[in-house]
């Protein structure tokens, strides 16, 4: 009862946020994308060395991996509301899973500040802390190995939402200094970078206009997360309260730790 009314509330929580969030990428980070990739036939391409067994099979995996690509328009802003609601029924999960533990340890937050408190952890470890070692790239920038950023991406959450979790969770004065150390792993690490302009393909006029335009869009996408995060808080925390609350406190009763919120 409780896990089905839980799949249900987290969908339409996807659905509300990923459809505005698909609006608000359209207003503030898909015409910069569209924008740079106006110049990427004017990029020129460092030769590679390869073995030369092993022309065919490149030139065959080039043609597989461009086989399809989303139409611009209406198809690719399907696929984006799709990616998007996906992402955020993800997060919806997640942010219920974590306001349910919070609630059974006896917080004394509210549904809505609790909710919020979560949304800003969630910004924090999945945005903030990873952004600040990887900027958001636009299309055309030479950048490191994709498996590399994905390590290191990876990283950088898992550590933002550890050192949250000690924060939040322990009680020993020894918290914010275990909390601090993770926070610091993934730069001890050291994020994946190339050597060199990530724009050195392009020359003059371009070179410059994609250069501003990458500075656009990483403040574009940093309203896009924000925008997304308070959203989440907003509409879980109301979620919670009016649909899951009332469901934990008829399964566990108003005795246990969850009649302790109201």
């Amino acid at each position: 009862m409780i896990f089905q009314r839980l799949i249900w509330v987290s969908l339409v929580v996807a659905l509300f946020v990923g459809l505005v969030q698909t609006g608000v990428q359209q207003l503030q980070a898909v015409p910069i994308i569209l924008a740079a990739e106006q110049f990427e036939d004017q990029k020129v391409e460092a030769p590679a060395a390869q073995p030369a067994h092993a022309g065919h099979e490149g030139h065959a995996m080039d043609e597989e991996a461009e086989e399809w690509a989303p139409a611009d328009g209406f198809e690719r802003t399907g696929w984006t509301l799709v990616a998007n609601v996906l992402h955020a029924f993800s997060m919806a999960l997640l942010v219920f899973a974590v306001m349910g533990v919070a609630t059974w340890r006896g917080t004394s937050l509210r549904a809505l500040p609790l909710a919020l408190v979560i949304a800003a952890a969630g910004w924090l470890s999945f945005y903030l802390w990873p952004s600040i070692g990887l900027h958001a790239e636009i299309p055309g920038m030479d950048a490191a190995r994709l498996g590399s950023r994905q390590g290191w991406w990876t990283l950088a959450a898992a550590s933002a939402a550890g050192a949250c979790a000690v924060a939040a969770g322990m009680r020993s004065h020894f918290r914010w200094l275990i909390a601090a150390a993770l926070l610091a792993l993934p730069y001890v690490v050291g994020a994946p970078h190339i050597t060199g302009d990530p724009l050195a393909g392009f020359q003059g006029e371009a070179q410059t206009t994609l250069r501003d335009l990458g500075t656009q869009f990483v403040w574009a996408t940093r309203w896009v997360s924000v925008s997304f995060w308070a959203l989440m808080g907003m509409a879980t925390g109301l979620a919670f309260q009016r649909w899951l609350q009332p469901a934990l406190r008829a399964t566990f009763g108003e005795a246990g730790k969850l009649s302790q919120m109201a």
